[in-house]
Parts: C-alpha cells; sequence; structure tokens
C-alpha cells in the first residue's frame, strides 16, 4: 500500500509542477523576459525553420506544450496508481518509461532550470524510485 502513496505522490508533484507551469504560462508574466525590448524583438523575428511563428509564440507554445507533457504525467501516473496498480506495478514498460521521464526531466532540470523545479523533480524521482524497488523487493 505504502508504494502506491509514494508513486501517487511522485506523480503529484510532476503534476502540480505542470498547472503551475501552465498558470504562469497564460496568467503571468514569469516566462517573460526582464528586459521589454527582448520581448518585442522575439515578437518580431521567425526561427530559421519557418517563418510561419515567431520566437515569442514559439516560446509560449513550448513553455505550453511542457506543462501539458508533466499534467498528462501526473495525471496518467497517478490514476495508474490509485485504479490500476497492478497492471502499473507489473507492467517493465511503464514503470521504465516513467522512470526514464523523471530521470529526463531530473537531467533538464539540473542542466538549464532552476532550483526550485529541480527540488521538485528531484523529490518526484526519489518518492517514484522508492515505489518501485519497494515493488521489486517484496
Amino acid at each position: 500500500m505504502i508504494e502506491i502513496l509514494l508513486m501517487a505522490l511522485s506523480a503529484g508533484i510532476v503534476l502540480l509542477l505542470g498547472l503551475v507551469h501552465l498558470f504562469y504560462t497564460f496568467a503571468s508574466n514569469k516566462f517573460s523576459p526582464r528586459e521589454h525590448d527582448l520581448r518585442t524583438y522575439m515578437e518580431r523575428v521567425s526561427p530559421v525553420i519557418t517563418r510561419e511563428t515567431s520566437m515569442w509564440k514559439a516560446w509560449v507554445g513550448f513553455n505550453a506544450s511542457h506543462s501539458m507533457a508533466g499534467i498528462l504525467f501526473g495525471l496518467i501516473y497517478g490514476y495508474l496508481a490509485f485504479y490500476h496498480s497492478e497492471l502499473l506495478f507489473q507492467s517493465a514498460f511503464l514503470l521504465l518509461t516513467g522512470g526514464l521521464m523523471l530521470v529526463g526531466l531530473f537531467i533538464l532540470a539540473w542542466r538549464y532550470w532552476f532550483r526550485i523545479p529541480l527540488a521538485g523533480i528531484s523529490l518526484s524521482l526519489a518518492l517514484y524510485l522508492s515505489s518501485v524497488i519497494m515493488v521489486l523487493m517484496s
């Protein structure tokens, strides 16, 4: 039973980070550059791949899709932990996929983000691994 709770807490942390990130993307200026001129320039210039968007629109879209990925992870792994724990804990594919996702997020947070998401992802990864280890040892 404790492994279910640990897995759900792991998923809940990523869900919360994703929801806060989505809120910050659309309902705050948290991801705006401190230099207003930079945002103006990002709104005017397009990336090399296409002229159909601006760097600013791409920035907002990347932040939104990043948020949605965290929300999806949190919802799916939380749901599986509570309602289909046998399926989750007996599936090497699901356990490996979730673990690799969290390891990938940890590496990104460590390399590119800042301490709050790094702390959240680190805690989520620790809870996830603890849950999996408990299942494997039982």
